[in-house]
């Protein structure tokens, strides 16, 4: 298991080196009439597949973090509440999830960017690898606030030093969503009041970026003078003219602050998460224009994995993958994490997707 590990985040570094975009992560937010909060993502990988399971942990599940050494002897941490989260590579590396208490948490790829502290083995038993930061945020708080009180008293290293760092976004049933990146090992939490998250470069840059797209608007611009000739729209949503359409962390920041606040409120929760599905079809990356031509992996029928979309309100799961488009769900409210046993499946019994013949008599 750890030999494949590292096998793992060595090729994530290998990648960063060669300049090709692999990483690809893109987050949206959204609230519907009734007060649901639903929080949205992507997440992308071009290099294989990253085998993703769904997880289900029970109140009471120990673990205990993992290395650079190689070694499972760092911090221990006991989940105070359960929770359901979609992993990659392996099962205890939990990419986004929700638990019972309506907390929402997910690590997002951050290269270049981000900087750990330097791994000190004295402080082994305070040290957390950071893929498995989101297990113990989820089994450990019911609000943001308490995550940001408690973090300055871990120590978030890289199992690999050499592989790309990740930074978080995290929200509670109330909305409140914060965004974490540790830069030259320090932690720093940002409001995320917009809801959007991609990868690099640092939050308040994405943020800062969105000024340079002030003239965008929703709608069709109007025909108007031009000299003397007329200018007129060649179809609707001209007002978004001049919008980034690459697949770039900046661009797609743009693209998806824009489609969010852009989109009609919904009146219910299913709804809402059903938009925020359609939102994120926008985002899906093909494989082959991450590689130069003719180096795409065949294999792979996206780059986007997988996408969920999580209604922090109800505590349900929604997820559709690159296999199988059917929208499956995970309701927390039915599961009895004080008696469950841990639980790890596969996202898709059947790596195809289906497809319904319709009869004609």
């Amino acid at each position: 298991m750890i030999k494949r590990l590292f096998s793992f985040l060595i090729a994530i570094n290998a990648f960063i080196l060669l300049s090709q975009p692999m990483e690809a992560c893109t987050g949206i937010t959204l609230k519907s009439q009734d007060g649901a909060h639903i929080l949205a993502r992507t997440i992308e990988w071009a290099g294989d597949n990253l085998n993703s399971r769904y997880v289900i942990v029970p109140r009471g599940y120990k673990q205990t973090s993992i290395l650079p050494d190689g070694t499972r002897s760092g911090m221990e941490f006991t989940a105070r509440y359960g929770y359901v989260g979609l992993s990659v590579e392996q099962e205890e590396f939990i990419a986004d999830g929700l638990n019972e208490a309506g907390l929402c948490a997910g690590l997002f790829y951050f290269p270049k960017y981000g900087q750990y502290e330097e791994y000190n083995p004295s402080e082994k038993a305070s040290t957390i690898s950071d893929f498995q930061l989101v297990s113990w945020i989820l089994g450990n708080f019911k609000t943001v606030d308490e995550i940001k009180e408690a973090l300055p008293k871990i120590h978030v290293v890289n199992i690999e030093p050499k592989a790309s760092t990740v930074h978080w976004r995290m929200s509670d049933s109330s909305g409140h969503q914060l965004v974490l990146e540790i830069i030259e090992g320090i932690p720093h939490f940002y409001e995320n009041k917009l809801g959007v998250l991609t990868n690099a470069p640092g939050f308040i840059w994405q943020l800062t970026n969105l000024n340079n797209y002030v003239n965008l608007y929703p709608g069709t611009t109007e025909a108007h003078p031009f000299g003397n000739i007329q200018l007129s729209s060649f179809g609707a949503g001209s007002g978004l003219l001049g919008i980034p359409g690459d697949v770039t962390p900046p661009s797609r920041f743009v693209r998806a602050a824009f489609y969010q606040t852009t989109a009609p409120q919904q009146a219910t929760a299913r709804e809402t998460v059903l938009q925020s599905l359609q939102i994120l079809n926008n985002f899906d990356i093909p494989p082959g224009i991450e590689f130069p031509q003719g180096e795409a992996p065949a294999s792979l029928p996206s780059a986007t994995q997988w996408t969920i979309s999580t209604d922090l309100t109800n505590r349900m799961i929604y997820y559709r993958t690159m296999y199988n488009s059917t929208i499956r769900c995970i309701d927390l409210k039915r599961i009895d994490f004080k008696h469950i046993k841990y639980h790890s499946a596969p996202l898709d019994k059947v790596k195809e997707q289906p497809i319904e013949l319709i009869s004609i008599k």
